[in-house]
């Protein structure tokens, strides 16, 4: 279900002067964030590439703006009834924090599927002023969950992403960020990318840059899993989509919001998908070498970065939208990023249930700089051969087609797992 406001007199789009108002707003209540010129990507792609670092807000995401801007402009019988909101945590966060500062109540409605880290910042930020609901396995249902109990209660919903009051805060990113670049290169951007969930960052963005700076190209970024934008500009309209892939969570919203989507589609942004595997890549760079720990939706507009097209010499600023990463999701990060880049793979191996047989097959079959990293065997003692699970990581992954030759070639009888088959995503 789309964000939906409780103020239908809202005006149906933000322009400039919306963001600037947000900006002054927000003026006592949040410190601007860095710029990080990042000597590996402008290497990479011959451009000068700089990150908007908003893993540095209080709540290690941009998403405090919209939040703390529409919670500001209440008025006292507002504030007195309380706000609430559906989130997959970020916005949450942000919710809380300003409940915290400006002293209202919430009630913050939780997907099943928000990291635990995300859980405990909302409780630690909000304290006393917040109330946590765990509610369903997807945003939009926690989103359902949250305008019923505005409806019932008279709380003041905040939308994560669709309501102008949001979407003019989130534009203050791109403020903030151009008036840096002006100040650190003596120019604006000539592109800036984008992450995109619901499209309240997007939109904010737009409404500002396409008035106070036309010239400067655009590009929305959204997961492979949940591509609502380009199904949206598909249409003409926003359209539900089914969410393949929940992992991105901070950017995984199968419907766009009605208020985002106007602005967007006026804008002429295009939009185009990152696959999952590729922002994990982009997620262990950031961390091994640029010392930045960002989330998925964090990583998102970076990683987005091959498929942008540049010009030689082009300032490109990249929104790194948040850094709220649960330690332990790690694993599948490592995983997800070896498995796109070509390196990992899965086998299912008919050994003959005779000694020796696992040393034969390796010795065959493995490269000089290729390493087993799983193997699940059990031994069937009525059947003359058992199956196992075995996972290979390459030393180069250009050396796949010479390892399938040699697996062809051995005695045992092997099967490649598929990376779209179920028994692949039990392995991740």
């Amino acid at each position: 279900m789309a964000d939906v406001t409780s103020t239908p007199t809202l005006r149906p789009e933000v322009d400039a002067s919306d963001v600037e108002a947000a900006a002054e707003r927000l003026t006592d209540l949040l410190h601007p964030t860095m710029l990080f010129e990042s000597s590996r990507l402008s290497t990479k792609f011959g451009a000068s590439v700089v990150l908007k670092r908003e893993d540095q807000q209080p709540v290690r995401s941009y998403k405090i703006r919209g939040a703390s801007n529409l919670i500001a402009q209440l008025d006292d019988d507002a504030r007195a009834a309380g706000v609430v909101c559906a989130s997959a945590g970020n916005h949450a966060q942000g919710v809380a924090y300003a409940c915290s500062r400006l002293g209202v109540k919430a009630t913050i409605f939780l997907p099943r599927t928000t990291p635990r880290q995300k859980r405990e910042r909302v409780r630690v930020l909000g304290g006393p002023w917040v109330e946590t609901v765990v509610e369903g396995d997807t945003y939009d249902v926690a989103a359902t969950a949250a305008g019923e109990f505005a409806a019932t209660t008279g709380a003041t919903l905040v939308p994560a992403f669709d309501d102008v009051r949001t979407i003019a805060g989130q534009g203050t990113v791109a403020l903030e960020a151009f008036a840096q670049c002006e100040a650190q290169y003596g120019k604006v951007p000539d592109v800036v990318v984008v992450p995109v969930g619901g499209g309240g960052l997007l939109a904010g963005i737009t409404a500002w840059v396409r008035e106070r700076h036309p010239s400067t190209r655009i590009v929305g970024v959204e997961p492979v899993g949940a591509p609502s934008l380009q199904a949206a500009l598909a249409e003409g309209r926003p359209v539900a989509v089914p969410v393949t892939d929940p992992f991105v969570d901070g950017a995984t919203v199968g419907l766009l919001g009605a208020h985002t989507y106007p602005i967007i589609a006026a804008g002429g942004v295009p939009c185009f998908s990152v696959p999952e595997g590729q922002i994990c890549t982009e997620m262990l760079d950031l961390y091994q070498s640029d010392g930045i720990i960002a989330e998925p939706a964090g990583a998102l507009a970076p990683a987005a970065l091959p498929g942008v097209d540049f010009a030689g010499g082009e300032l490109v600023l990249a929104i790194l939208s948040g850094g709220n990463n649960d330690v332990s999701r790690y694993a599948e990060v490592v995983e997800r990023s070896l498995v796109f880049e070509g390196r990992k793979h899965y086998f299912i191996v008919e050994f003959p249930q005779e000694p020796g047989q696992l040393r034969r097959f390796l010795d065959g079959v493995l490269g000089p700089d290729d390493d087993i990293t799983l193997f699940e065997y059990t031994k069937r003692s009525n059947r003359e051969t058992g199956p196992a699970l075995v996972g290979l990581e390459l030393g180069d992954p250009s050396s796949l087609p010479d390892l399938l030759a040699r697996i062809d070639a051995s005695p045992a009888r092997v099967e490649r797992v598929d990376p779209d088959s179920p028994l692949f995503r039990m392995v991740l």
